[in-house]
């Protein structure tokens, strides 16, 4: 299970570390893809195979399940540590999620992380922290 928050920062090589708490958990290879909110989503091989069987479970007759399943799968990449637990970002995938340098790396309780630009992260929560109480509420009435 992936879980707390870590702050890393890009190498010149556009490589960053991935925090061995969840690099003991991932394997040798993952996948990295672009997502929601303009940051990035990281899968176990596992969790990617289960996702990916519900993305392709999308009707085809759906606009929007075929526009979400090309996006998620073009911007997918299969992601493997260098020797001392780093991952290179493709351009693309740091263009899209804004990141420069800082970057926040935070669990999701599953088989899964998210990659963040630093300072969008810090904004995004900040104003989620602000919501929390309603944002709960809200959650109670779907049943949680």
């Amino acid at each position: 299970m992936f879980m707390g928050t870590f702050q890393h920062t890009l190498d010149s090589k556009n490589r960053l570390i991935v925090p061995a708490k969840f690099r003991n958990q991932l394997g040798e290879t993952f996948v990295v893809t672009k997502w929601m909110e303009n940051s990035l989503h990281a899968f176990t091989l596992e969790g990617w195979q289960e996702f990916s069987t519900k993305l392709n479970q999308l009707p085809n007759t759906n606009k929007d399940a075929r526009r979400f399943r090309r996006f998620i799968y073009a911007g997918a990449v299969e992601a493997e540590f260098d020797k001392q637990g780093r991952i290179s970002l493709p351009a693309d995938l740091k263009e899209y999620a804004g990141i420069t340098k800082d970057v926040t790396l935070f669990g999701n309780g599953d088989d899964s992380f998210e990659i963040w630009s630093a300072e969008t992260w810090t904004e995004y929560n900040e104003q989620t922290a602000d919501d929390f109480d309603d944002i709960a509420s809200g959650l109670m009435d779907l049943g949680f």
